[in-house]
């Protein structure tokens, strides 16, 4: 049994910052994007798509380890060169770096339609249902049919 707490904002809040101040350039996505957007879920971890470069590896890297998290030499390796996927369990809270989200074709392509919610940079909804749609994962295949819903409530009310 996982004893790790589910996904809460203020663990988003903690990235977002650390972030913000090592100048990582990124996107939260996934499940936890949908809830930073008002989705009514909830999620065991914080899912970002950083954009892959070694600059910015490095930079999360830095932000990573003064959140706590222990990166072992390889794991370091593997987040600068931007490894498809990363997933770390061993710091404060579970965090997936996904640098190739199935469903959608580049970072530059996703920030363009991300949105901000406060200070969460956050991939926009139809991104997160694409990705979710394209991973084929019964889980994600679960949500699905919510997430559609609640982007036609999402977008009506931006409009």
């Amino acid at each position: 049994m996982n004893d790790r707490l589910p996904f809460n904002p203020l663990q988003a809040q903690q990235v977002a910052e650390a972030f913000e101040k090592a100048g990582v350039d990124y996107l939260f996505i996934g499940k936890s994007g949908a809830i930073l957007l008002g989705f009514p879920g909830t999620t065991q971890d914080v899912d970002v798509f950083p954009a892959k470069s070694d600059e910015n590896g490095r930079c999360m890297v830095k932000a990573l380890l003064g959140l706590g998290f222990v990166l072992d030499e390889n794991t370091q390796t593997e987040i600068i060169r931007g490894k498809d996927f990363v997933q770390l369990k061993d710091g404060p809270f579970d965090l997936d770096l996904v640098f190739a989200p199935d469903g959608i074709a580049s970072f530059d392509e996703a920030k363009a339609r991300s949105v901000h919610e406060g200070i969460f940079p956050v991939a926009n909804l139809r991104d997160i249902i694409a990705s979710k749609k394209a991973s084929g994962r019964m889980k994600d295949r679960l949500d699905l049919h919510l997430l559609e819903l609640f982007r036609l409530e999402y977008e009506s009310n931006r409009q």
